[in-house]
């Protein structure tokens, strides 16, 4: 049962499209995913991953499945070929036209669609900073970010407010997802059926004004930034960026490319509201196949060409003699030699992207690539570093089936024959994880908390 008072207010929008509307609520749920392009070129992951079938129009590598079909539960799923992601979900990073070698905040991150879709079209190039302010939550994000192979990210859990004093116009580009009273997800998720209220539409869109103050310190003079929500509330959107345009006139709305069943934003959903609105783009369950969405595309003033990246304090990292152990995991098992900043938490060792601003005084959950644990005169190997490689980056290659790649994501150990050491576990080309074989046995190393 939808809210009365949400039903009243979107009669009172929609009008003459409002039966349409309610009609859309009797119907299934689009189901699609997002080819992870870093693992493997879209025409040979299409030839594999044969649930594959309609794309989505409005963001490269997306493909709608049908319901009989359970892409969560194939191999496939846990080696990062794809992303399960919501089809509305997917326009916002689209619209925000990210580029390798940028540098890209997705601030509001968990549970990591949007970030993973960044990272993809970066190709391991630039600084991705996914911040996530509850600590669970950037938990999932970071083991999301770990299964898609990124190496290029930072995982941190900060305020906004925090982050914008740490980097000011430091950004090129910024994705604000921001928090919202979830109304576009009405069809799909009981609970936020349950938790809407009015009082909750205001306290999320003055949550939405604060996060955009936040955002708009840390983007460079002449950079871009998108504002999305799941929500069909006036107040959290097209009301959220009147706010902010007429606190920052040094920020402008850009025309966003619009597909079959995209509408323009509506200058009278709020009270005196800017034509200039009609420039966001609103998405509707009954025009398109995908839930409801909203974005808008702001553009700084300045020119990022002309203006040059503000410099900051990097990260220094440890010396050679600190991680010696990698090196000779490395100069053993890998034909891809890393290099670059590495840092240690513990005896963690992680290698961070290029310009990767100090970490000091931030919450890092996942700083860049974690390689692994510096144990006493060894160096055991880390599940992201599995997941980010190739078959052929590693010296040696263990080659499953799909039955034999199920039985390793339960943790059960494989027979195997060939030199004793770590092995890349792999299946039709795509990495799962490590083994370590000795005595014809490959003891299983899959993330205990990962195994099904």
């Amino acid at each position: 049962m939808l809210p009365e008072q949400f039903l009243n207010r979107m009669e009172q929008m929609l009008g003459e499209n409002y039966p349409s509307f309610l009609e859309s609520y009797e119907k299934p749920k689009y189901r699609s995913l997002r080819i992870n392009h870093q693992k493997d070129p879209l025409e040979n992951v299409r030839k594999k991953a044969e649930f594959c079938e309609e794309p989505v129009v409005w963001a490269e590598g997306g493909y709608y499945y049908k319901e009989d079909v359970q892409p969560g539960k194939h191999p496939f799923h846990e080696a990062g070929v794809y992303y399960i992601q919501e089809p509305s979900a997917m326009a916002p990073v689209t619209a925000l036209d990210v580029k390798p070698g940028e540098r890209i905040l997705d601030l509001c991150s968990a549970p990591g669609g949007k970030s993973t879709q960044i990272a993809d079209a970066m190709k391991g190039e630039g600084l991705l900073v996914c911040n996530e302010i509850h600590p669970g939550r950037a938990k999932i994000l970071s083991e999301n970010l770990e299964r898609m192979g990124v190496t290029n990210a930072l995982v941190i859990s900060q305020e906004p407010a925090y982050m914008a004093e740490r980097f000011s116009k430091f950004f090129d580009k910024i994705l604000v997802d921001a928090p919202c009273s979830g109304e576009g997800m009405f069809r799909k998720n009981e609970e936020a059926v349950q938790e809407w209220s009015t009082e909750n539409v205001h306290m999320c869109a003055q949550r939405q004004s604060d996060i955009m103050e936040s955002a708009a310190l840390m983007l460079r003079d002449g950079g871009r930034m998108v504002y999305s929500t799941c929500t069909f509330a006036p107040e959290e959107d097209e009301g959220t960026i009147d706010r902010f345009l007429k606190a920052h006139p040094e920020f402008s709305l850009e025309e966003i490319q619009k597909y079959p069943g995209m509408e323009p934003g509506r200058p009278e959903f709020i009270p005196e509201g800017s034509e200039e609105l009609a420039k966001t783009v609103r998405l509707w369950p009954h025009k398109l196949k995908g839930e409801g969405h909203f974005m808008a595309l702001l553009k700084k003033e300045g020119n990022t060409e002309s203006t040059p990246a503000p410099i900051y304090r990097t990260e220094k990292g440890i010396e050679k003699k600190d991680y010696k152990e990698w090196q000779e995991f490395q100069k053993t098992y890998l034909k891809k030699c890393f290099e670059g900043t590495y840092v240690k938490f513990g005896d963690q060792l992680y290698l961070v992207p290029g310009e990767c601003p100090s970490l000091k005084g931030l919450k890092v959950l996942r700083a860049g690539l974690h390689l692994g644990a510096m144990k006493k005169n060894r160096f055991e190997p880390s599940h992201a570093l599995a997941l980010s490689l190739r078959p052929e980056e590693a010296v040696f290659v263990l080659n499953v089936n799909e039955e034999q790649a199920r039985k390793y994501l339960k943790g059960e150990t494989l027979m195997a024959e060939g030199e004793k050491g770590w092995y890349l576990i792999c299946m039709e080309g795509y990495s799962l994880g490590w083994g370590k074989l000795s005595g014809g046995m490959m003891k299983n190393h899959y993330p205990r908390g990962l195994r099904k």
